[in-house]
């Protein structure tokens, strides 16, 4: 199966050692290389990413740094093995010293090895205000996404990012042992496709509601995003600033809400 691997172990119990082998969540570099007319070709970094999906990853992630703003804006897109490149089109907003990075992006770490944090990191959209969620739906995602997540059945080692409806149903869902990486293949699934997700949609991550995420979501235009752990500091103020529902610590019963509370019906 795709996106797991196996690998030998020995387990300590109290009676003893046992060898045997167990299945483990594939992790492996990405190189996404991408090019124009004006700067030739530059390779944005490398990213640490579940195997599977990667012209999705890249897509995704070239969005949401403001490279791209459509599929119009990529000429061509070509995978191979472990490197993803990428052609632009016309006068994409492409800057090589702005946009490559200095280190390798881990998969626990979306925006590190930029140079700077830009403002906003290029979000510019204005999020829908029909959507709303109460109690129900959101426990009706979380078990769709528990019954979803094969990677993670296997292993336990991969996070989950998916996009639902109001009443709860999920639409997509992508896996990867990187939260961000997850993120950027569901959003290029939607680039693929020829846009964004903009109305009636919201997203869910099965980790914690980290910044970059929050970013990812106002950028992709998701008006609500619900999270299983907790928030940070600079996420919950990004949430309120942009006007993004924010939930996290999200039960079957309870969800804790840090910004957007007029999208929740009781």
């Amino acid at each position: 199966m795709e996106g797991v691997e196996t690998r030998e172990i020995a387990k300590l119990t109290s009676g003893g050692i046992a060898r045997g082998s167990d299945t483990v969540a594939c992790e492996g570099a990405l190189s996404i290389i991408i090019g124009n007319e004006l700067h030739g070709k530059h390779e944005l970094g490398i990213t640490m990413r579940t195997v599977g999906d990667d012209g999705f990853l890249a897509l995704g992630f070239i969005y949401s740094e403001g490279i791209i703003s459509s599929i119009d804006d990529v000429s061509d897109l070509v995978t191979s093995g472990d490197t993803v490149s990428i052609e632009l089109s016309g006068n994409v907003n492409f800057d090589p010293p702005k946009h490559c990075r200095a280190s390798t992006i881990t998969s626990s770490c979306g925006i590190c090895g930029r140079v700077s944090l830009d403002e906003n990191l290029a979000i510019s959209n204005e999020l829908d205000e029909s959507m709303s969620i109460n109690l129900d739906a959101i426990a009706l995602c979380l078990e769709a996404v528990t019954s979803k997540q094969i990677i993670f059945s296997q292993t336990g080692g991969s996070h989950a990012c998916a996009s639902f409806t109001s009443n709860g149903s999920i639409l997509r869902i992508f896996e990867d042992v990187g939260r961000h990486n997850a993120f950027d293949k569901l959003v290029g699934s939607y680039i693929d496709d020829g846009g964004v997700p903009q109305s009636g949609l919201g997203v869910f991550v099965s980790g914690r509601a980290s910044y970059e995420l929050v970013q990812k979501s106002i950028r992709a235009g998701f008006p609500i995003m619900i999270a299983i752990g907790a928030p940070s500091s600079l996420a919950v103020d990004l949430a309120r600033e942009h006007g993004m529902t924010l939930g996290c610590f999200a039960k079957d019963e309870s969800i804790t809400l840090y910004s957007g509370v007029r999208r929740i019906i009781q």
